[in-house]
């Protein structure tokens, strides 16, 4: 009679199975590392962008960006692209900061800027408003540059309403034209008319 046959071996099939699962699990790691790695080199992108300013074409594009022109005493003046909600202390960091000269109390740093801006950091000394400086015997105020106290000197305009003129051109940017006052709270066309002569921008 013959002697009974010892169980057979587990199927190799199953191990080969075991295998292939941690394979998978390793190799879901690898791609979720990459990923991750991925995802941390683009968040590190450089956040402005600087252009050339011959051919640069000054409009926004369709990604939520902003051009402004930066000038004065920053390191590197020119034309910086910026994210939408970007301030001025934003573009003055994208040219490279200020010179030892800068007046930074001329400027308003915390300032939302607007797209197409141009913005001028002014030496000490100096202007607040290069761009718009008025021609010799001119001695109208300029309403994108004086302090309260020239605004003070306006017919009708006390310390309150020089303070409105000045929270509006932080928060809107350069005055276009002297009508444009009248959209700062407590100025009418009739205290209007009677400051026309004696601004402009």
């Amino acid at each position: 009679m013959a002697a009974p046959q010892s169980p057979p071996a587990p199927p190799a099939p199953r191990r080969r199975m075991k295998l292939s699962i941690g394979a998978a699990i390793a190799l879901a790691l690898v791609v979720l590392s990459a990923a991750v790695g991925l995802g941390i080199l683009r968040g590190q992108a450089a956040p402005t962008e600087s252009l050339p300013l011959s051919g640069a074409a000054a409009t926004s594009g369709p990604s939520g960006e902003l051009y402004v022109h930066v000038l004065g005493a920053v390191e590197r003046p020119g034309l910086y692209v910026l994210e939408l909600d970007a301030r001025l202390v934003d573009a003055v960091a994208a040219a490279g900061g200020t010179t030892d000269d800068a007046d930074l109390a001329a400027v308003n740093l915390a300032r939302v800027l607007a797209d197409g801006e141009q913005i001028l950091v002014p030496t000490r000394g100096a202007p607040a408003d290069a761009p718009g400086a008025a021609p010799p015997g001119d001695d109208r105020v300029d309403l994108n540059s004086a302090d309260q106290a020239a605004l003070e000197a306006l017919p009708r305009i006390g310390p309150a309403l020089a303070e409105r003129i000045i929270a509006w051109r932080e928060e809107n940017g350069r005055f276009q034209s002297v009508d444009d006052l009248l959209a700062v709270p407590g100025i009418g066309e009739k205290l209007l008319e009677g400051i026309r002569d004696g601004a402009r921008v």
